[in-house]
């Protein structure tokens, strides 16, 4: 995460961290006497979480992994800083998601460095905040100070949860970085000080190799990583549950955000990203994130929304739910289409297919049933040439993306390693086809106007095909409303 305000340095040494925070215009004086009296009498302090971090070993062997793809350079990868929300208040911080990889580390403003040793190796040190319990930042700094906003780990912590080589504090980067020798490259754009401070003595060719090599080794997950993601698959049905238990009386699209970003913050570290609660028209928007508008009886329900686990692995998941618990004749004629899509898609998913192959497969069945409809007045074959395209008026997107640590996961790979590449075991991605046929559309029949449909699930490329992660949030119309209906038999009728 990159900070709004963290300022370029003004000289050559590189700056480490933000500014030290300045008291707010409604603190009072801090006397040199307080200061004295808040740093004397405090007892012994309970350590903890000093464990290792869950999956340590394979946070090691991602360090490894690196070391050995650039031998013989002094590698720096930030984790960022809070960013300003409004004035003097941050958004809750959520660490950069190639240092996490490598670490397991929530902590902001850390930075991962990489250092080759002079005969052969690496080691890796971890710059971060030592704890502050006896300096006047203890009571003083709103931002960091330990009464403000709780204990860091500090160095002796951080060394033993995250199992790195060496842990120093942040203050003695610059000394660090201006003493290495070794060619050095930086994962830009999470701590503009460091950024501007090595400047370009790392050229914007050898940062975007670290940077492509990052997104590149987290294509292939391996069985930790599967691991977490169904934990926040399970955790986000158990949050779709909840919408439907609430979806009786929920007055608005925004009560359902709300409901489903509790289970988030209970069972996981938030959402993985902005809840989609589209109801109506809506759910032809595809990123409809206001969530302001009602819930009417005998509209359609378009969630889409993913709980993000402590692990920071995020599930991404859509179901179309009817309001009232049936799809009307119309909504089912649309829903089947789509559903069918989908089961076209999966069935396309397996190594050494094209990434786009399931793409082609779920758009070749919505052309086709454009036309059976009399909606799309040209033949699928005409439609779904490359130079024609016409389908995309009413499907808008394609049906995948690579999953994982982000939603969007691995978006700095090389299009030929993604996109235009080939799906390998390990592999995770979306599934999710749909339609959408706006409201003032003409070319669209009146039944169908302001419908908008996506089913989306989770899948792994296996050894023979895939595994569909959320197989078991149910899809077809007869089993959504049969979840519907059981679980509404356990909630408060509607008004």
């Amino acid at each position: 995460m990159s900070t709004a305000n963290d300022s370029p340095p003004s000289s050559a040494a590189p700056a480490t961290t933000e500014a030290a925070t300045t008291p707010a215009s409604h603190d009072s004086g801090t006397p040199p006497a307080l200061l004295d009296f808040m740093l004397q009498g405090w007892g012994p302090r309970k350590e903890d979480g000093w464990e290792p971090v869950k999956h340590a070993a394979a946070h090691k062997a991602r360090r490894d992994a690196l070391a050995y793809r650039f031998p013989g350079e002094l590698l720096v990868i930030p984790t960022g800083h809070e960013q300003v929300r409004s004035n003097d208040t941050h958004f809750r911080f959520r660490p950069g998601s190639d240092f996490f990889w490598l670490t397991g580390c929530h902590e902001a403003d850390n930075v991962l460095v990489v250092e080759p040793l002079p005969e052969h190796g690496h080691r890796t040190v971890l710059f971060c905040e030592p704890n502050n319990r006896d300096s006047a930042a203890f009571f003083t700094d709103r931002k960091k100070g330990e009464l403000w906003v709780g204990a860091r780990l500090g160095l002796a912590g951080s060394q033993a949860r995250f199992g790195v080589d060496e842990c120093r504090p942040l203050s003695e980067l610059a000394a660090f970085l201006q003493a290495a020798k070794a060619p050095r490259r930086l994962l830009r754009g999470f701590a503009p000080s460091i950024d501007a401070a090595i400047g370009t003595e790392a050229t914007s060719k050898d940062d975007a190799e670290l940077t492509t090599w990052l997104s590149e080794a987290r294509l292939i997950k391996d069985p930790t990583e599967v691991e977490e993601l169904r934990v926040s698959i399970d955790a986000t049905k158990r949050g779709f549950e909840d919408v439907i238990r609430a979806l009786r009386t929920a007055p608005t699209e925004r009560w359902v955000e709300g409901v489903f970003g509790l289970r988030a913050r209970v069972e996981g570290n938030d959402v993985g990203y902005g809840t989609i609660a589209a109801c109506g028209a809506h759910a032809c928007v595809l990123h409809w994130t206001r969530n302001d508008g009602a819930l009417p009886p005998g509209e359609l329900l378009l969630l889409d929304a993913g709980v993000e686990g402590h692990s920071l692995y995020t599930a991404d998941i859509t179901r179309t739910l009817p309001v009232s618990g049936t799809f009307t004749p119309p909504q089912r004629r649309i829903y089947e289409l789509v559903w069918r899509a989908q089961r076209a898609a999966l069935a396309a998913v397996r190594p050494g297919a094209d990434f786009l192959e399931p793409n082609r497969a779920a758009m070749k069945v919505l052309a086709e049933g454009l036309f059976n409809l009399g909606i799309m007045k040209v033949s699928p074959e005409e439609a779904l040439r490359e130079d024609r395209q016409l389908y995309k008026r009413w499907t808008l997107h394609n049906v995948s993306h690579m999953l994982g640590i982000d939603v969007h996961d691995c978006a700095k790979a090389r299009q030929e390693s993604y996109k235009f590449g080939k799906l390998e075991a390990g592999m995770v991605l979306t599934i999710e086809p749909g339609l959408y046929f706006q409201p003032d559309d003409e070319t669209v029949a009146e039944e169908y106007r302001g419908i908008g449909i996506r089913i989306e699930d989770d899948v792994v490329v296996t050894a023979d095909g895939c595994e569909n992660l959320s197989a078991h949030i149910p899809t077809g119309m007869s089993d959504v409303e049969a979840w519907i209906a059981g679980l509404w038999a356990e909630a408060t009728p509607r008004d």
